[in-house]
């Protein structure tokens, strides 16, 4: 069996750790910041986990990270 490729897009933005949870940062975080609170734009920096349907799809696009 030849390797897998991974997927260079999702390596970027996803990380494993070593529980094996998938790592994200929050969406909302780019632009149009001006209408969004203070409060909510200091917990977007927050990191979270990616929910557990998307977590099996983004192991197998980055599989050896």
């Amino acid at each position: 069996m030849p390797k897998i490729k991974t997927h260079r897009a999702a390596a970027k933005r996803y990380s494993l750790t070593k529980n094996g949870k998938v790592k994200i940062a929050h969406a909302y975080r780019s632009h149009i910041l001006t209408k969004k609170s203070t409060k909510r734009k200091r917990n977007l920096r927050k990191g979270t986990y990616a929910s557990a349907a998307n977590a099996k799809v983004i192991k197998k696009l980055i599989p050896y990270k």
